[in-house]
């Protein structure tokens, strides 16, 4: 278990985010193994660590129906039409969208490794009309924060197990990138760009940053939606 003993939030941050009415929904975005659940993982523990109710959470879920059939589709034992397996990513995330929103109004922060952004991304990586892709996960509840943990496709190539998923080809990589860049850009009122290259110990601190501004922040604010 990461010990997050080096980050310390202050008493009445700690305070601000325990009192608060609804938790946060922070989404973890970018490329593969740009670190996002190594990032992700760390954040829970710090949250949990300071005594804020957390839940982690990524997509896809494989634990369903839906997700064991994506599962297959991912580790390359089976092959579906791209528009099937794009509905089928969607799909996962309405299954869970109830047990979010009851989450979130009971004040426990929800970090998720990957939501609706990846599946555009990846989507119209392949060739798939931007607006077709995102045009699915309208309604899903709106993150408060995305974290877009970026870096060159080349250097992701060095991480360990890249290329054991079907995604994972430099040039795809690659595209998808180019995707983020311009969901980033276009939602750049919620959306922190990262260089996912600089060591570990530096994004964690960045992260814990905006993380401590955001939770009392969004405390009040009602949940909003995908549109």
């Amino acid at each position: 278990m990461l010990q997050p003993s080096y980050i310390v939030i202050t008493t009445p941050a700690i305070d601000k985010m325990r009192a608060g009415k609804r938790g946060a929904l922070i989404v973890f975005e970018g490329c593969d193994r740009s670190g996002k659940t190594t990032q992700s993982s760390r954040l829970v523990e710090l949250l949990k660590a300071n005594g804020i109710p957390v839940l982690p959470m990524n997509f896809p879920d494989r634990s369903s129906s839906i997700g064991k059939d994506i599962n297959s589709y991912l580790t390359n034992s089976k092959d579906l039409p791209d528009e099937v397996i794009h509905l089928m990513f969607s799909a996962n995330r309405w299954e869970l969208v109830n047990q979010m929103k009851n989450k979130l109004l009971e004040g426990t922060t929800l970090i998720v490794d990957r939501y609706s952004y990846s599946g555009v991304a990846y989507s119209a990586a392949k060739g798939l009309n931007f607006d077709w892709c995102y045009a699915p996960e309208r309604g899903l509840i709106k993150p408060d924060a995305v974290f877009y943990l970026k870096a060159s496709a080349d250097d992701l190539t060095n991480r360990g197990k890249y290329g054991e998923e079907r995604y994972e080809k430099v040039e795809f990589q690659r595209r998808v990138g180019e995707v983020f860049d311009r969901i980033c850009s276009k939602e750049a009122s919620y959306w922190h760009q990262f260089n996912a290259s600089q060591p570990a110990d530096n994004l964690h601190s960045q992260i814990v940053t905006i993380t401590e501004e955001l939770l009392p922040k969004v405390a009040t604010q009602p949940l909003d939606k995908l549109s």
